[in-house]
């Protein structure tokens, strides 16, 4: 999950809007997880607990969302 379009992780994470991002799901969905790895992806999702302020993104886990809030 750390390389999409010849991006690496370590060159994204110097333009991380804040901490934790590379944990997020809609960082996942810019480095093309959805499109490649949607398995995993799902699992992220999986009986959703919580949903993003911000983007309307669920997540079985607030530590995927930049401004979660439990649904």
């Amino acid at each position: 999950m750390a390389e999409s379009k010849n991006i690496s992780l370590s060159e994204a994470a110097v333009s991380m809007p804040h901490a934790g991002h590379e944990h997020h799901l809609c960082f996942f969905q810019n480095i093309g997880i959805l499109r490649d790895q949607m398995k995993e992806y799902k699992k992220l999702i999986r009986d959703a607990k919580y949903v993003c302020k911000n983007c309307g993104r669920s997540a079985a886990s607030r530590e995927n969302l930049c401004f979660p809030e439990e649904i």
